[in-house]
């Protein structure tokens, strides 16, 4: 469904939540009801913190209000004006980010035993769902750019591979975009899918601009997928922590409603939700014009990035009509390794020396996360700190490692591994055993380990290398990752 040729029949200017919030805001109502601080009276210092203005509107549901696991008013006219916006067939607003999303997704598509295939370079949210429902991953090992380091989209060849090796799958699921702002062929997939009667579910946390932006990637509901997380927050603008998940005109909306509402709170954010309600308006209304501006300043940000020299701000040069189908041009991912520094060493000085957060480091890459509240004043400072810490810091970079991906063996499923008996053993006494937990740097959230798969002495040296670079680890129980648990034999 075209998003476009819908749009002209909602009013995207409307923001019912917000309208509803405001409306309610001068009614003056005497709050016999939760949340306790009764419009922050109860709680000052909060008030001081946060302001008036937002505690006043920090509610529960109620009949002027509507309800997220029912919604019939107000929610339901902010979710019509979202599918409309996203060309989609339903919308759901989202409270618990884009892991609800992900896994709401997924949960409603596969049940327990049913096979699903992905990419392994998915965020540690759809693994997640595989422990919940018991689904099986059948894993397209993604391609890996060797001078990067990184994994690259899923090869056409190979998810027709997997489809005809495993006719009984239920879906496919797709990054679009990876962190990285690679993108696969997104439309030849949802056809192979939808030629073997399979869903196509799109991971699209990075993605929200490709529905307002020209000349970027196309979106997954332009090209046909029948699930998509949108994560709103990360560009589109929203609240930390709210999403959106989009669906097709092939899903029974009232189970995806049922899915949602097993694991979703039931005291639904309206912080959340009316900054769904106002971004989704302000993506409508503005986020063509604007995500041209964002592309433009990434692309500047590039040219001069690359004249430092020793850096390489990758973009659209990395197309290959396949595993790199398309490059998200707003995403501003630079190889660090040949200025003789890991990326998480240069994300640190950055934000240690230069005051300059950005969105993650890790083996031999930076992200620099580019979106609708970006200026080139701040592109400057960035490239004048890129360009200073080469000249301070430039090694020969012995010693770095520069593999980000390695390709995993799977023991069991991720269900079956996190919940068997399981014991805790030193990390390097676990060599040859099936791990029963994930373990990740975070961001970007994508498991180095998930339960389920053999260990290895090369994961272990990865693990090692990142910890001793300064990555941030987790998901063992051991906080500290000096023991991982494993499956008890």
């Amino acid at each position: 469904m075209n998003g476009n040729a819908k749009r002209t029949r909602l009013d995207q200017r409307r923001a019912p939540i917000h309208e509803a919030l405001e409306n309610f805001r001068r009614m003056r109502v005497v709050p016999f009801d939760v949340p306790g601080h009764k419009r922050g009276r109860g709680n000052p210092e909060l008030t001081a913190f946060l302001g008036q203005q937002c505690v006043g509107v920090d509610v529960n549901s109620m009949k002027p209000l509507d309800n997220l696991c029912h919604p019939v008013s107000v929610i339901r006219e902010a979710e019509e004006l979202a599918a409309d916006a996203f060309g989609a067939a339903h919308a759901f607003l989202m409270v618990g980010g884009t892991t609800s999303s992900v896994q709401s997704m997924v949960l409603t598509a596969c049940k327990r035993g049913d096979e699903i295939i992905l990419p392994r370079n998915v965020h540690r949210s759809v693994l997640n769902a595989l422990v919940l429902c018991g689904a099986v991953p059948v894993y397209v090992n993604p391609e890996v750019d060797t001078r990067l380091g990184i994994s690259l989209g899923m090869k056409r060849e190979q998810v027709a591979k997997a489809i005809a090796e495993h006719p009984k799958a239920v879906a496919v699921l797709v990054n679009n975009p990876t962190y990285y702002g690679i993108c696969s062929d997104l439309r030849a997939i949802v056809r192979m899918a939808h030629d073997a009667g399979m869903l196509c579910l799109a991971d699209e946390a990075h993605g929200t601009h490709f529905y307002f932006g020209g000349g970027l990637p196309v979106s997954a509901m332009a090209a046909g997928a029948d699930m998509a997380s949108v994560s709103m927050h990360k560009s589109g603008g929203s609240l930390t922590q709210s999403s959106l998940l989009l669906t097709g005109p092939n899903v029974n909306e009232g189970y995806v409603r049922q899915i949602i509402n097993l694991t979703q709170t039931t005291s639904g954010s309206y912080l959340l939700m009316s900054s769904l309600d106002i971004s989704r308006r302000n993506l409508a209304l503005r986020g063509r014009q604007v995500f041209h501006q964002v592309a433009d300043m990434a692309e500047y940000a590039r040219e001069e990035i690359n004249a430092v020299g020793g850096y390489y701000a990758f973009g659209k040069e990395l197309c290959n009509g396949d595993s790199v189908f398309d490059f998200d041009t707003t995403k501003l991912s630079v190889h660090t390794l040949d200025i003789g520094l890991a990326g998480i060493e240069v994300y640190d000085i950055l934000r240690d020396e230069y005051d300059i957060q950005i969105e993650f480091g890790d083996i031999g890459n930076i992200l620099a996360y580019l979106s609708i509240g970006d200026r080139i004043q701040e592109i400057e400072r960035l490239v004048s700190a890129l360009s200073e810490i080469k000249r301070r810091y430039h090694t020969n970079g012995e010693g770095l490692l520069s593999q980000e991906y390695i390709d995993p063996e799977v023991a069991a499923s991720p269900q079956e591994a996190f919940y068997a008996p399981k014991k805790s053993l030193p990390l390097r006494e676990t060599v040859g055993k099936v791990c029963s937990e994930f373990v990740m740097c975070y961001p970007p959230g994508i498991p180095i380990l998930a339960p389920g798969e053999r260990i290895t002495a090369e994961i272990l040296d990865y693990i090692e290398y990142a910890k001793a670079k300064g990555c941030s680890m987790t998901g063992p129980e051991d906080a500290e990752i000096l023991h991982l648990n494993v499956i008890a034999e």
